[in-house]
């Protein structure tokens, strides 16, 4: 019996060793764990004019610019607000449908169409109570509008995961378009189902790709399954999605449990990894996995461990900060700052921080049409900040 115990300590203590092991080469791995407060290419705090724009949000969450330098502000509980150019909030507008704003989950993220100078069509985000029988819960959804001057039209449903759960947790929901005007949907593990994140055929942990209707796009890579708008899985919590401006490929961010948040780089019908590789562990200290790296499964691009609670994903294009252009911008909900990776040779470089003494929550970052950059605060009097130098 002795023996016996002494052979599961040793285990134990292997494993944890192992994990102890891994994270610590992790720091290196992700080559600038260590960020700069933002002293190199020519930019600092003292450069950057931070000037408030709106506050009185109720939890920010997502926003989106207009064609004509108008923006769109979600706010978790359940709102969509216009803020116009010169500052002035529109209160929410009519017509958005009703959310379960319970814990993570509410009204999340928005884009508009790739055409909508012609249509007027945006898109929106948000956790929706079921309507199937027999479950009870909630589940991401999208849904479609023609926006005008008070409120939206023709509010359509055109996308429900089918990851429904009675919780509020990892729902996920940021968008983006592509150049082909396909819409990538990000669909999180909903937190205690982080194994059906290596299913195919649910959306659990997925990242999905649709048409504007809906449909499942022909080249998905699991057409002939039970989750056809599938386009990458093995996914936790994505909380940032972009598209790269010179190769249009789709990069993503997610939250990792105890360390391990990561951006990748997204194929069709490649596998992200969790929970099989991780490099994080439980809350409780716990180890989800001992691996960091399997066949089959995609290294991020780059990783942070420990943790920052990554929101918001862009990279930077434009002349007000031109010295950071291609350069990526991540919001830090933990540390409260702006983050910018330097990007050299399509590789991660130093990273950098700015804004971390206005204590603020950032949970999503855009560069705005004059090249100025736009965050929102996650609290219940959110702002919007822009940054101009």
């Amino acid at each position: 019996m002795k023996s016996s115990i002494s052979a599961v300590l040793k285990r134990n203590l292997t494993s944890t060793l192992t994990r102890s092991i891994t994270c610590a080469l992790a720091l290196s791995a992700s080559q600038s764990l260590f960020a700069h407060e933002g002293h190199e290419h020519g930019i600092t705090d003292e450069n950057i004019t931070v000037t408030t724009l709106a506050e009185g949000l109720e939890h920010p969450w997502g926003m989106t610019f207009l064609p004509n330098g108008d923006m769109l502000i979600t706010e978790r509980a359940g709102g969509i607000q216009r803020l116009t150019k010169d500052g002035k909030l529109s209160g929410r507008l009519a017509n958005v449908p009703k959310v379960v704003a319970q814990n993570q989950g509410g009204m999340l993220d928005i884009t508009i169409d790739p055409d909508f100078t012609s249509n007027n069509t945006i898109y929106f985000c948000f956790s929706k109570a079921s309507d199937v029988e027999g479950k009870t819960g909630s589940s991401s959804s999208v849904a479609k509008a023609t926006l005008t001057n008070t409120g939206l039209e023709d509010v359509n449903v055109i996308f429900s995961a089918d990851s429904i759960v009675d919780n509020g947790f990892h729902f996920g929901c940021r968008l983006a378009f592509d150049a082909n005007k396909y819409l990538y949907v990000a669909m999180g593990d909903r937190y205690k189902y982080m194994k059906e994140a290596q299913n195919t055929d649910n959306h659990f942990g997925k990242v999905v790709r649709i048409n504007r209707d809906g449909s499942a796009v022909k080249d998905n890579p699991f057409t002939d399954g039970n989750a056809p708008e599938v386009f990458s899985y093995g996914h936790r919590n994505i909380q940032g999605v972009t598209i790269h401006p010179d190769t249009g490929a789709v990069w993503a961010m997610e939250h990792g449990p105890k360390g391990g948040d990561e951006i990748n780089i997204l194929e069709n019908g490649a596998n992200y990894g969790w929970p099989e590789i991780t490099y994080g562990i439980d809350y409780s200290g716990d180890i989800i996995s001992d691996k960091t790296h399997m066949d089959g499964m995609k290294q991020p691009w780059v990783y942070w461990d420990p943790s920052i609670a990554p929101s918001g994903l862009t990279f930077y294009q434009g002349d007000m900060f031109k010295e950071w252009n291609g350069d990526v911008l991540v919001g830090s909900l933990k540390f409260t700052h702006l983050r910018r990776i330097h990007v050299a040779d399509g590789k991660p470089g130093e990273q950098f921080e700015y804004l971390r003494d206005n204590g603020a929550r950032i949970r999503d970052v855009e560069v705005g049409p004059e090249g100025a950059i736009y965050l929102l605060t996650d609290a219940p009097n959110g702002k919007v900040l822009k940054l101009t130098k």
